[in-house]
Order: C-alpha cells, then structure tokens, then sequence
C-alpha cells in the first residue's frame, strides 16, 4: 500500500539504503517519491544506479520537496545537519530521526516551534529486512505520524511504538542485540569445530539453528521457556548442555550485557543532548 509522501533521506548510509529499498520493494513508496542526500558522490550514483531515485548532495533542496525526512546522519555530524534542515523544513513535514542516542527535545530545540517528530532505533537486522525497530512520538507527533513511521519501518521488519524513555532498554535490547547474538553464534561454531565439525559446517548449523529458534518462536507465540522443555528430554544431551549453561551464568550475563548497553546509552543521549544544546 503507498504511503503515497515524497520521503527524503538525509544520509544515505547502509541503513538509509536498506530503508529506501524495503520502502520501494514493499510497494509502499516509487522511485519519483523517494530522495536521497549524502556526501559521497559515488555512494549516491550507486543508489541512484540501483533503484531510480532522486539523489543530490543538497539537503535543503531535499527537505523542501519532501513530505517525510528522515535524519539518517550519524549522530557526530548533527550539530551541522540540523542547522540546514530546520531552515528549509515547513511544519506540515513529518520529521524521523534513526539517530542513536539523540533525544527528541534536542532535535525539537533545533527545529521550528511546533516540529513534528518522530524518534526510531532501527537495529541492523534490517538491512536483510529482518529488523526490529523502536518508535518513539514527539511532543507533537500525531497518531497519523506514527502509523507512517510504522509503515516506513515495517517494509524492513517489525515495529514496537512506546515512550521515549524507554528506547534506551530498546537500544540495550534489540539496537545491541545483534552483536550478542553474532557471539553466541561464533562461540557456538567454535563448538562445533572443537568436536569435530568443519569451520563451515559448524558456521552454517549455529547459524541456522539460532534462525531457526527465532522463526518458531514467532510464528507459534510460545513462551521460550516451553519450547526449551520441549527440546529437553529426561537425561538427554539438551539438558546436559542446559545445565553447562546454567552453571557458567549465561543468563545472567545476557541480562547483565542489556542492563549495561541500557546504561551506556542514556550516557551517550545526555552527552549528545548538551552537545546540541551548547551549539544553538
């Protein structure tokens, strides 16, 4: 379904990239509704190459043809981009922003008087649309706002719409998560390989098998905890496993490493809350 909004990337990144094509591949936006910017001549030849869409090196022209603008900058280069966006940007434009750890109030702070603004943390499972992404409203976001940030973001995945204070637990979670799980997945491999697996085989089963967990869990709605007992049989090499697991904190450790990344980055959203405040 089109959303049928011009849409304007600021930053075209991987994840920009990534975002444009799931938009285009859903059938959600055409190749005349989408513009991309960035600094980088050839990245924006190679997105205009692929997919037909306007590309340029001007963000004000961008922002003022657009309907939607993302703000898909890194986050070191804001306090240069927000400047030129709040200047060519009209109240009727709906303003995203997948930056890691930017507030929203220092994104309004830079914006027009009645800005609306929508706040996400994607997560890089969307470049394989297989992400997950946390939406957060602004002080002005309307309910229209929200279901066109959901649509953007469910052609690479899945949504959650919640409070801004909580994207720091979603950023710990699922902006994080993939890093944990790539470790799981290589400390499983090495596994393999220690008893007696091919590198590439042990790979592609650890691989497979934590895809697959994932798929099943979704698809049944199960709690992870039945499908666990379901796996375990009485004295069979599961619950031998289980019980390594157990005895070395796995669990703990996992709840340990979102509780800290969690932490880290309400640090990070403070430091770049006064930076953008102390460049006004």
């Amino acid at each position: 379904m089109l959303l049928k909004r011009k849409i304007a990337f600021i930053g075209a990144g991987n994840m920009a990239g990534a975002i444009l094509e799931g938009l285009l591949h859903a059938g959600a936006a055409t190749k005349d509704e989408v513009w991309a910017t960035d600094t980088r001549p050839d990245r924006l030849e190679e997105l205009r190459a692929a997919h037909g869409i306007h590309v340029g090196k001007s963000n004000a022209e961008a922002v003022r043809w657009a309907d939607v603008v993302v703000l898909a900058t890194k986050p070191q280069v804001f306090d240069r981009v927000l400047p030129e966006v709040a200047d060519a940007i009209s109240l009727e434009t709906l303003l995203i922003s997948i930056a890691a750890g930017v507030p929203v109030s220092a994104i309004e702070g830079r914006m027009p008087e009645g800005m609306r603004v929508v706040r996400t943390m994607p997560n890089m499972p969307a470049l394989v649309d297989a992400g997950a992404t946390a939406i957060a409203p602004g002080a002005h976001a309307t309910d229209e706002d929200l279901a066109v940030a959901q649509k953007i973001f469910s052609s690479v995945g899945i949504t959650e719409v919640m409070e801004e204070y909580l994207l720091d637990a979603a950023t710990g979670l699922s902006g994080s998560g993939p890093a944990y799980i790539f470790l799981v997945i290589e400390a499983l491999s090495d596994a393999g390989v220690k008893v007696g697996l091919r590198r590439d085989q042990a790979q592609r089963l650890a691989a497979q098998t934590v895809l697959g967990s994932a798929k099943l869990l979704i698809e049944t709605g199960a709690h992870p905890g039945q499908l666990k007992d379901q796996v375990t049989s009485p004295g069979g090499t599961a619950i031998a496993g289980l019980h390594t697991l157990e005895a070395g904190g796995l669990r703990t450790t996992l709840i340990d490493a979102v509780e800290a990344a969690t932490n880290r980055a309400a640090v990070l959203g403070a430091e770049a809350k006064e930076k953008l405040s102390r460049d006004r």
